[in-house]
């Protein structure tokens, strides 16, 4: 079985053929600089102990780190300032600037063997400060402030930034480097079209620390990568609430395959943030192991959007502590409450050929009374869990060869 929706061949950036050494530089950045203005090429970053504040891409550069590269960015929040046009959990801003950021550029890469270390545990403890920043943000989305008025980047606000953050970009490629513990999200692409993320490698234990979150994206293809995130390994996101509402656009044509997640929470989530919409997902040949859910999706009152042609295939999910298996339009935890109750719709779900094994519940469908869950589909699936299944307020519920074992 595959999806119906057509994405095509994604086409990889290419760049002109100058390389430039980084270490004939001051900094990464001034090497970045010098390519940009002769026009674009690849800036290489050698074996090494490497210090940096953030790292700002253009278009047209390659940023490639070699084997042996160690990169260590600044514990120092103000060395982030001035602040940069981003996405905070679903609201546009303008915030501390991510680790390693791009606006608005076309033909971007960051490749390579290297590892980059984001100092996250100098941005954590933010995790216990930052509600009174989030709140006027979320007020001033609902109070329809133009989004110039919504600066922040002081340690009052307590907002962190992604480590890898690209906003408005086409034909991304991120292959091979390996991202250990930064601030907040890890890599998070927004408003991007025509994304690869391949072979990539995300270590992190901190709060809120997601491994990859497509925000809003077009055409994303994630491969062959590993997941060892604080919080969700992967989630499929694209506004919250009345910000999400008022950009309107969703997230769509993105293929997961052949990829390993552990740790933290969900393996492959969809939401909470899903109010601009999320649609067309084939998440395939993919293991998940020792995170709280298996494949979940998520939302609640407030949230609106709506969610459709999801299709889970050819997935094996290990020792999860919580669900295996979870559609759950009651998720409790949010850093802003909603100020509606707008329902999202979730339709069109499919779980196919997924088995396991050391689950607390194999299957949790939660729908609201007032917005069922519409056509969920699960065939051949086997799974051994404490308790086998939870469902409420579900339409069109089929299930084929379904196995549940204590």
């Amino acid at each position: 079985m595959k999806t119906e929706f057509f994405m095509g061949t994604i086409q990889e950036p290419q760049f002109p053929d100058l390389e430039i050494m980084a270490g004939n530089y001051l900094s990464i950045q001034e090497a970045i600089n010098a390519c940009a203005k002769a026009g674009g090429g690849t800036v290489i970053v050698g074996e090494g102990q490497w210090e940096t504040g953030p790292i700002r891409l253009y278009s047209n550069i390659c940023l490639y780190f070699k084997a042996g590269a160690i990169v260590t960015f600044s514990s120092k929040k103000s060395d982030y300032l001035p602040v940069v046009f981003t996405r905070w959990e679903g609201t546009e801003c303008y915030n501390y600037s991510p680790l390693i950021y791009a606006n608005d550029c076309e033909n971007i890469a960051i490749c390579g063997e290297g590892e980059l270390f984001g100092n996250g545990e100098f941005w954590w403890g933010w995790k216990k400060l930052q509600q009174a920043g989030s709140n006027i943000l979320y007020d001033a989305a609902v109070a329809g402030l133009p989004v110039e008025q919504h600066v922040f980047g002081s340690e009052e606000s307590a907002l962190r930034p992604s480590f890898l953050q690209m906003i408005h970009c086409r034909r991304v490629l991120i292959e091979g480097i390996t991202l250990n513990d930064g601030p907040q999200w890890t890599i998070h692409p927004v408003y991007c079209e025509n994304v690869v993320i391949r072979n990539v490698h995300v270590r992190t234990t901190g709060p809120n620390t997601d491994g990859l979150n497509p925000d809003s994206c077009k055409n994303v293809v994630i491969e062959d990568s590993d997941f060892c995130a604080g919080d969700d390994c992967v989630a499929i996101n694209s506004g919250l609430n009345e910000d999400g509402w008022r950009i309107g656009r969703a997230c769509e044509n993105i293929e997961i395959r052949r990829c390993r997640m552990t740790g933290g929470h969900g393996g492959v989530v969809v939401g909470s943030a899903i109010s601009g919409g999320v649609r067309n997902v084939y998440v395939h040949d993919c293991t998940i192991t020792a995170t709280m859910q298996g494949l979940r999706m998520k939302s609640m009152r407030g949230r609106g959007g709506v969610v459709e042609n999801i299709h889970f295939e050819n997935i094996k999910i290990e020792d999860v502590s919580h669900e295996a298996l979870q559609i759950n339009m009651f998720y409790e935890f949010s850093t802003v409450m909603p100020k509606t109750k707008e329902p999202s719709i979730f339709r069109n779900i499919r779980f196919v050929n997924i088995w396991g094994k050391g689950a607390k519940v194999g299957l949790m469908l939660k729908g609201l009374p007032e917005r069922k869950l519409e056509n969920i589909l699960l065939r051949n699936v086997e799974l051994t869990a404490q308790e086998a299944m939870v469902c409420s307020d579900v339409s069109g519920l089929v299930m084929d060869q379904v196995t549940f074992c204590s």
